[in-house]
This record gives C-alpha cells, structure tokens and sequence, in this order.
C-alpha cells in the first residue's frame, strides 16, 4: 500500500510540475497579412501592395492567411480565419499587430488570433 501511495504521490508532484510547461503563452506579433500559399511560393511578390487583389481574392475564398512577421509566417487559425476569414479580408496587405496563441505543426507555426489592429 506504501508503495502505491508513493508512485501516486510521485505522479501527481510530476505532473503539478510539468503543467506549466504545456500551457501556451499570449504572444503578440506584428507583421503583414498575407495568402500564406503566395508568400511562400512567389517569395517577395507574393506580398504588400502589388500583390493585394490576389491575396483578397484567395482571402475571400477561404485559403489560408497568415501574419508575416520578419523571420516566419503564422497560419491565422480560430476565429478571426473563420468564414472564409471575413475579420481578416480589411487587413489584407497590411501591417497588423495581433495578440493570439502560438502552436506549431509539423515546422509549420500557427497563431490563434483574439485580437488584431492596425499597426502603428
């Protein structure tokens, strides 16, 4: 019965221990919103100005749209990448600053958004 208890009790510090490092932070990125499929494809024409009819129309459609940041592109998830990203299609081609929960799969990083303004 010792034993059982101490394995329980060992478990259970383990896991109060580690919780913390699975919970995921608030972040906070500024960065252009773009078609994640163009801006990786056609590397710098697939952003900015020139290219925001394309990105609005892929936008409007329901493909994947991203925060592009200096060193990486976020997939948007959640609600703001809902109906056919309907929050996102004002801010398209624009700098942004967005608060939301980082992930990443397979090497791919994703932000849930809560919030999203215009950059300064």
């Amino acid at each position: 019965m010792r034993k059982i208890f101490a394995v329980a009790a060992s478990a259970a510090l383990v896991a109060a221990l580690a919780s913390p490092l699975f919970a995921q932070a608030t972040t906070t990125l500024t960065g252009e919103v773009v078609d994640v499929a163009c801006a990786v494809k056609k590397a710098p024409g697939g952003k900015g100005l020139d290219h925001a009819g394309c990105a609005t129309a892929c936008a409007k459609k329901g493909m994947p749209a991203g925060i592009m940041t200096a060193d990486a592109i976020y997939t948007i998830t959640g609600d703001y990448a809902a109906n056919s990203n309907a929050k996102l299609i004002d801010f398209v081609a624009k700098r942004v600053t967005v608060t939301g929960t980082v992930s990443e799969k397979d090497g791919q990083k994703m932000i849930a958004v809560t919030s999203l303004k215009p950059a300064n």
